[in-house]
């Protein structure tokens, strides 16, 4: 398929670097937002529906930054408990953490403290899929940004997750780390036209200018998509590759309606 349509490499791929990602206003604002938490060494929470882009904002925002003046602890998989968070702290920073939680708590705190304090870094941490964190966790999240009887905080923490992350949240037992939150921002869906924008971006990557989707099939990608990133990329390559199986060579409303059955059937 690839020679088929002369691309110098597939579209629609998840491995593009972060300086060739395509920057609709949501991510450029979501990026931006980030940045601002990381400078301010603030507490984040970043939600969004599925495949709305989440985890690539934060890609983006963090590869922007001096890596000699930043640590990332990124935590993918938050049902490590509470002790796997401040391990994961310890050992990211070098240290070799404690056996009994009590001790490890104090430990974790500490490290971001000297990471921060003694060798100039800003430590950030980044908890993906943050919606799935228990009670405990959350609350051991805020006791970490309880610094020095509420003095600026040595280190940024963003929460990124699916939008009951927010509604958890504002549960009253979690009333004092809701109230330490400085960044909500939640992502939105492509417009159309942005939509349309993503497709030709992904196209040129992979090294078609011209028109390869055409007008009808662009418009029923983004309404069965609902202008999720992910959920765009999946359909544009189902229509790719029911185009190649049928010899065309463009892609045209018939292509995506067939690229809808693939992606949707049971």
């Amino acid at each position: 398929m690839q020679n088929f349509y002369s691309f110098a490499r597939m579209p629609f791929g998840r491995d593009l670097a972060p300086g060739m990602l395509h920057r609709h206003n949501s991510h450029a604002e979501a990026v931006a937002r980030i940045t601002w938490c990381v400078d301010q060494r603030a507490l984040g929470v970043i939600t969004g529906e599925v495949g709305a882009g989440k985890t690539v904002a934060v890609r983006t925002a963090l590869s922007t930054l001096d890596g000699s003046r930043h640590s990332i602890i990124y935590l993918p998989n938050p049902t490590v408990g509470a002790r796997g968070i401040h391990h994961a702290i310890v050992t990211a920073l070098g240290g070799v953490p404690r056996f009994h939680h009590a001790t490890l708590i104090p430990q974790a705190t500490d490290a971001l403290a000297v990471e921060y304090a003694e060798r100039g870094r800003i430590p950030i941490l980044i908890i993906d899929e943050a919606h799935m964190l228990a009670h405990d966790q959350l609350e051991g999240i805020r006791m970490l940004t309880n610094h020095e009887l509420d003095s600026r905080s040595p280190f940024a923490c963003l929460l990124v997750g699916q939008p009951t992350l927010r509604r958890k949240i504002k549960l009253g037992v979690l009333a004092a780390l809701d109230q330490r939150i400085a960044l909500r921002y939640t992502l939105p869906p492509m417009t159309s036209e942005e939509t349309a924008s993503y497709i030709r971006h992904h196209l040129t990557l992979a090294g078609r200018s011209d028109t390869l989707f055409t007008d009808d099939a662009t418009t029923l990608t983004h309404q069965t998509s609902r202008g999720y990133p992910r959920a765009v990329n999946n359909l544009a390559l189902q229509a790719l590759i029911a185009a190649f199986a049928t010899n065309k060579t463009i892609v045209d409303e018939t292509c995506t309606r067939t690229a809808i059955t693939e992606v949707t059937s049971d």
